[in-house]
This record gives C-alpha cells, structure tokens and sequence, in this order.
C-alpha cells in the first residue's frame, strides 16, 4: 500500500454520531458468534445496536452474496469478486450503515473492507492498492474500531459445522495466506486489533471486551 493510499484511506469517523464496530477474520474464527454476543452486552448498556453482515444486509446485497458463495461458480476471477464485494458493500453502506450512524446508533458488522484486503488483495494477489482505491472512489468508510479474530486456518477450517461455500472451500493455502493478509493489515490500519481466537468462546469474547475498553 503507498503512503498516498493510507492517507486517502482514513476514512471520516470523526463526523458519525454512532459508533462503527467491525468483527473480521479469517473462516471459523467466531465472527457471527462474537458479534452477537458483544451485540446482546452493548444493548444491556442502554445503546442503540444495529447489527449488520457484509456481503449482505440488503435485498441487493444477499442476492449478490448468493452469486459470491455460490459454489456453482468456481471459475470466478479475484478482480470480479473484489467489484461485487463492493457493489454489495456500497448497498449497504448507503441503505443501513450510514443513516444508522449518522442517527447515534451503534453499528456492529460482520466483516468489512477488511476482508477483501485479506482475501482478493493478499490470498487473491490483486494487492491491496486495488481495494482501497476502490473503497475510498465509492466513498466507503473504515470501521471506529476493527476487531481482527486470529486463527490457524486448519484450525478454523476445522470449525465449520456446514458445508463449505465457495470462498470456504479454497486450497488451505489460500486460507493461510488469508490469515498472513489480516495480520499485515493491522500494521497499516491504526485502527485494528488482533485478538486470539482459539481460546473457548468466553475467552476470546472477554478479549474483544478488552480490546475495546468496556
């Protein structure tokens, strides 16, 4: 990533009433789980939660998720996963996560902007240039604060309890090279934390908690 990316890419936090929290990782690293634990923690506070999943989250972004996961396409290019990512991400930034935050919510997403860097710019070898320039062109903001859940990826692949979706059921080197990609990630973006999510699933929440003082 150059230096005129990183800077490009702040992203505009300061001017959100809400909070934007991300959960990223690799597969099987407890994403879903997390979120909805922190989700079920932060509401007993008093706060306004609004939770959220990328791809996803809008009636255009499910149907291009299905296009994405669909292991009946096996012969799609990094570059077009890395456009319909956006496309859906886009969708959603508009639809549901800018109004929320803007209306004092706090907004917790199942993957983000970070795991495209991870998957097509690092395991997929488009580079994450790539991504952050397409991120930053749509106008896409970074998370207040990104919490990176860290696995092996045997280990985390051994998690899945279903039968794996395209992205899934790509060599383990890919996966390992997906994991290598989040861990270089939280050296370029201030606002990343890497938790270890091996551990029981009270631990590595207890973890996120601490990572995000409260």
């Amino acid at each position: 990533m150059t230096n005129q990316t990183a800077k490009n890419s702040e992203g505009s936090s300061g001017s959100r009433a809400g909070r934007f929290i991300v959960i990223d990782g690799p597969d099987g690293a407890g994403k879903s789980t997390h979120l909805a634990k922190l989700a079920e923690y932060l509401s007993s506070t008093g706060k306004t939660i609004v939770c959220v999943r990328d791809p996803g989250g809008t009636e255009i972004g499910e149907a291009i998720r299905q296009i994405l996961l669909s292991p009946a396409h096996d012969k799609m290019a990094a570059q077009t996963e890395l456009l319909l990512y956006t496309a859906a991400r886009l969708q959603l930034w508009l639809e549901r996560i800018s109004p929320a935050l803007q209306a004092g919510s706090w907004v917790l997403c199942d993957r983000w902007i970070y795991s495209t860097c991870a998957y097509q710019g690092a395991a997929g070898q488009i580079g994450l240039d790539a991504v952050f320039q397409l991120s930053e062109a749509m106008g896409l903001g970074w998370a207040d604060q990104a919490i990176i859940l860290d696995i092996d990826a045997q280990a985390g692949l051994d998690r899945l309890g279903q039968a794996p979706d395209r992205m899934e059921s790509k060599p383990l080197s890919f996966h390992r090279a997906v994991r290598d990609g989040y861990l270089a990630l939280a050296k370029l973006r201030p606002e990343v934390t890497i938790v270890d999510a091996a551990g029981t699933i009270e631990q590595t929440q207890q973890a996120i908690r601490q990572a995000m003082g409260i």
